[in-house]
């Protein structure tokens, strides 16, 4: 089995890149979607969360906004909170990859996969990039989002060009939908994974 590792900036396109592998029959592990789950409602995280950072939870969920507001800039609230995040993100990764044990290759979508060291442990690393000011045009579209806090998540980003790099593959998301899809399917031939895998 081939593992991949998808990654890039905030902003950069990975949900719609993934989505195009999904489509041509690579299994998906989102580890922000995984992430959402476990501080949504009823999500196993929650209790734990808020015994840590009283007032960032309600309703039995986690409120996104106030434990951003908790962590963000300060260091060592970050990691407490990662500290707490990442062994059940781990977790659900394991049954992730026992569950599609058959497939013949497995793509991870990690967000901050360089910043925390985790691209030794896949085949290949695919980072998908943008123009900055595409990126930041895409971002601050987002509901919730500002100048400030765009830039604190940049600052906890290795800047593109690195992870260009440092990457096996780039996805260049700038222009039109079908470009990018054409540079996905070139990707998967190149990887000797068809489409429809």
């Amino acid at each position: 089995m081939m593992t991949l590792a998808l990654t890039g900036s905030i902003g950069m396109g990975k949900s719609t890149v993934a989505a195009m592998f999904a489509e041509a029959g690579i299994p998906i592990f989102d580890a922000d979607a995984v992430v959402r789950q476990l501080q949504g409602p009823g999500g196993r995280l929650v209790p734990l969360i808020e015994a840590r950072f009283p007032g960032t939870t309600h309703d039995g969920a986690v409120d996104r906004e106030a434990l951003s507001a908790a962590v963000l800039g300060d260091r060592d609230e970050l990691a407490a909170l990662e500290a707490i995040v990442h062994p059940a993100v781990h977790h659900e990764r394991t049954r992730f990859i026992v569950e599609n044990g058959d497939a013949p290759a497995l793509l991870f979508d990690i967000p901050l996969l360089f910043e925390t060291g985790g691209d030794a442990a896949f085949d290949k690393v695919i980072v998908v990039s943008a123009s900055p000011e595409l990126q930041r045009d895409r971002v601050l579209s987002r509901p919730g989002m500002t100048q400030q806090k765009f830039a604190q998540i940049l600052a906890r980003q290795i800047p593109d060009e690195e992870k260009r790099a440092r990457a096996d593959f780039v996805i260049d998301t700038s222009g039109s939908l079908e470009h990018t899809r054409t540079q996905v399917d070139a990707i998967l031939a190149c990887l000797g994974l068809a489409a429809g895998v």
